[in-house]
């Protein structure tokens, strides 16, 4: 794709970066096909495609303010950024990357409504601190009928309790793992069943208890130097713990996942962190990439459940890991029932479900019903934020994958 901005307009790191990203693509359309917001309306502005060139317009024209308007913004809101056109572009457009420039340029030029800006704030500060939200989340779950429709349907029944987790210090193999901030509250089992999991493959969970949210609430939501600032804290907090052999920083939770892997890119122009976040980036794994690498015999499971795994977007196209869980399942024993259209988004996408509820809803009710085509017991995911969205529903249970791989350890293993 050509383009057309100034010499002085090149001198911006930001420009520089979507100048590169935009000459890439040679606008074939092949992302529309797999985009799942173009799908449902049909618009070639709610396609990766027109939406390059609305930032592509933008960008180019500083000081366009009659093209550039509330409409640009909307349909810049309505993507996913689900990624699922980076996975199908033969020529490799990293559209995300542009996308977070468009979004902070359209936030800068086109003012948002006080109404709109007071829920954004609002989010990013229930969601970030765990203690926040999971006092928000009880009181949300006593006074539910009071709850707001759109956000009742997040509140889950007050979770089982997690069980105990092993004692990491009498392995030799350390790992570090971010605990979430939502995630200790909607299902505070998750990271006690990967305790207990990786316990048995003589793998140690080192808690931080100084690294919290990963950024990407903050950062996906417009709030981008508030996302580089958590991103830092957590690289503080998890040095110590890196420069004394930590061998990888596991995260559960997909979405942070791939996030943390993103540290390299968003903080590369800050001499002070460059460096760090680079390794910090070398480290982090996603949960099923340590797993994949053990020999899971030594874990007894001989299982014959029948689970329907939804493979959230942050895994399979920001990650690349797609069918990576699936190996792992089905080398335990479980049986996967057919998905299909298993590429497409179920409409979590962080804080999406809230901001654009009609949409979020009509791509979790497709992707249910696809989901629940095999006739499951339970589905399965990798990412709070998918399995929250999904439950929302009342339909199929759906549960972290690592929850069931716990559940099926025999006694022996130490399950609580």
């Amino acid at each position: 794709m050509q383009t057309h901005f100034t010499e002085e307009a090149l001198k911006q790191p930001h420009i520089q970066e979507a100048d590169r990203v935009l000459r890439s693509c040679v606008h074939c359309g092949f992302c529309n096909a797999t985009c799942p917001t173009y799908q449902l309306l049909g618009d070639e502005r709610d396609g990766p495609r027109g939406r390059i060139y609305l930032m592509k317009q933008m960008l180019e024209n500083p000081d366009d303010s009659e093209n550039v308007t509330e409409q640009t913004r909307l349909h810049l809101d309505r993507c996913l950024t689900c990624r699922n056109c980076e996975t199908t572009c033969p020529s490799g457009v990293e559209y995300h990357k542009l996308l977070d420039i468009g979004r902070a340029e359209i936030e800068r030029r086109v003012p948002r409504s006080r109404a709109d800006r007071a829920q954004r704030y609002a989010l990013r500060k229930a969601l970030v601190e765990p203690k926040r939200f999971q006092a928000l989340l009880k009181l949300g779950q006593t006074f539910k009928p009071l709850v707001p429709g759109k956000l009742k349907d997040k509140l889950p029944p007050s979770p089982a309790d997690a069980g105990t987790r092993p004692e990491y210090q009498r392995h030799a193999r350390q790992m570090l793992i971010l605990e979430g901030c939502v995630q200790p509250g909607l299902s505070p089992n998750t990271n006690a069943a990967t305790a207990r999991v990786l316990d048995r493959l003589g793998i140690g969970l080192t808690p931080v208890a100084e690294a919290g949210c990963c950024g990407a609430i903050d950062f996906h939501l417009n709030a981008q130097d508030d996302g580089r600032a958590r991103a830092r804290a957590n690289i503080d907090a998890w040095w110590p713990h890196i420069e004394a052999g930590a061998e990888a920083i596991v995260q559960t939770a997909s979405g942070c996942g791939a996030f943390v892997k993103e540290y390299r890119d968003i903080l590369k122009d800050d001499p002070a962190y460059a460096d760090k976040a680079k390794r910090v980036s070398e480290l982090a794994k996603d949960l099923v990439e340590v797993l994949r690498d053990e020999e899971l015999t030594s874990l007894e499971v001989n299982e014959g459940r029948r689970l329907a795994f939804h493979c959230p977007c942050t895994l399979q196209h920001a990650q690349k890991l797609g069918g990576a869980v699936e190996g792992v399942l089905v080398k335990l024993g479980f049986t996967l029932t057919p998905v299909q259209d298993a590429h497409l988004c179920c409409g979590s996408a962080g804080t999406y479900s809230i901001t654009q509820p009609e949409l979020a809803t009509q791509l979790r009710d497709n992707k249910l019903n696809a989901l629940e085509a095999g006739n499951p017991e339970t589905i399965v995911t990798a990412n709070i934020g998918c399995q929250t969205h999904l439950n929302g529903a009342g339909r199929t249970p759906v549960r972290h994958w690592i929850e069931i791989v716990d559940e099926s350890l025999p006694p022996s293993a130490g399950n609580a």
